[in-house]
């Protein structure tokens, strides 16, 4: 019956009725008591009792008095007129003080609820005294104890129901964050993946593509007159679509690039540069400098990925004739340097990313490194060549982050 609670719950509604149960037991008591005790005015103190009883009823019943407090202090206030006229007919009609208090304490404002209390209480002491026809302290203990346990039990009440309404919110909050939380981590994982696909299709897919457009060309220029240039040609077109085509399936499965099973970095990039070489017009050398090092999976694919990357776009814009792959073990650190003798760039006008033209190599190589804790510089200059250099610190294999795996 509290207008500022929300919808009530099995322990409310429990109280509630304990409440109206209590009422109606001590009407019932007070009219009770006057018939089997032969008193005077016993028919009027019943009808009252019953008055008093039927206005109390209709209460809970009215929408009204749930939903307004003007309309519940008014209802209150008919009970209350009830209960001070069959106080006036009987002295057991002060034991309804009771639960009348929790009645105010509920449903008036905060500031009234006490104030009716107390003029309640005083009512019953006043209504006890005057059946006496006398007056003692101890008449009003009783009315005053009941007022001051039922404002402590309220209060209390109260004060537990706005700290569970407080837990309520925040859990609700915490709720919502955690949903927040998790479509953010959602985004950002599908936003990880999609550039972790763009760099692996660039770097194996595309540029093996491209390494057999640049092959059937040359193809096609030396059918005319060397058939037989034109048909090695071919060949390593072929050749380069069967790696291609296991590439493609290592990256759908995601396992480790075919040519780093069962060997090291060193001898995987001592093979692209043979391969390079055999297919390009392009001499590509390999040297490794320190003392090698065991490295984390996530490396030897980030480098691997690198240079091939790198004599791609050596072997497409630089139309250089050599190009040497270093793989340098530098203590904590591992240094991938790609030199070659190109016509050069400059770094700092390089066009944007486009679909159709590419551009998207530099980008891809750079995200390889920095997701390590690595870094990608590139010197290089109109006419000067280009120098290429990754170098990524050396941490163990449990520490290396998944996401650089193919």
């Amino acid at each position: 019956m509290n207008t500022a609670a929300p919808a009530p719950t099995p322990t409310t509604r429990a109280l509630a009725w304990c409440l109206h149960l209590l009422v109606i037991g001590l009407l019932a008591l007070a009219a009770g008591r006057v018939v089997t005790d032969g008193r005077p005015h016993a028919g009027v103190i019943v009808a009252v009792s019953a008055a008093c009883g039927l206005v109390y009823a209709v209460g809970p019943t009215l929408p009204g008095v749930r939903g307004s407090r003007r309309a519940a202090a008014l209802w209150l206030a008919a009970v209350g007129a009830c209960w001070l006229v069959l106080l006036a007919l009987t002295p057991d009609a002060v034991w309804v003080a009771f639960p009348l208090y929790f009645l105010q304490l509920h449903l008036l404002p905060r500031r009234a609820g006490p104030a009716a209390v107390a003029a309640t209480a005083a009512a019953a002491v006043a209504g006890f005294a005057a059946h006496q026809h006398s007056f003692s302290p101890a008449m009003a203990i009783g009315p005053a104890l009941g007022a001051a346990v039922a404002v402590a039990v309220v209060r209390g009440y109260q004060a537990l129901y706005r700290e569970s309404e407080h837990r309520r919110r925040l859990i609700e909050e915490l709720t919502a964050t955690r949903a927040d939380l998790a479509a953010a981590q959602h985004t950002a994982g599908v936003l990880a993946e999609r550039d972790r696909l763009a760099r692996e299709i660039h770097d194996t897919l595309a540029q093996g593509l491209s390494s057999i457009q640049l092959l059937l060309r040359a193809a096609e220029r030396a059918l005319p007159h060397t058939p037989r240039n034109a048909a090695r040609y071919v060949d390593q077109a072929r050749q380069a679509a069967v790696d291609n085509l296991a590439e493609a399936r290592r990256f759908v499965a995601a396992l480790t690039p075919p040519t780093l099973e069962g060997t090291t970095l060193a001898d995987a990039l001592e093979r692209l540069c043979a391969t390079t070489s055999a297919r390009h017009r392009l001499t590509a050398r390999f040297r490794l400098t320190g003392r090698p090092a065991p490295l984390a999976t996530a490396h030897e694919v980030a480098l691997l990925r690198i240079a091939q990357s790198a004599l791609a776009n050596t072997v497409r814009h630089a139309e250089a004739t050599t190009a040497e792959v270093t793989l340098s073990h530098l203590g904590d650190h591992v240094v991938l340097a790609v030199v070659d003798d190109g016509h050069g760039f400059d770094p700092a006008r390089l066009p944007a990313p486009d679909p159709e033209a590419g551009g998207f190599g530099l980008a891809a190589m750079r995200a390889r490194a920095e997701a390590l804790g690595g870094t990608l510089t590139i010197g290089s200059a109109p006419g000067h060549g280009t120098t290429l250099a990754a170098r990524l610190p050396l941490t163990p294999p449990t520490e290396t982050q998944p996401e650089a795996r193919p």
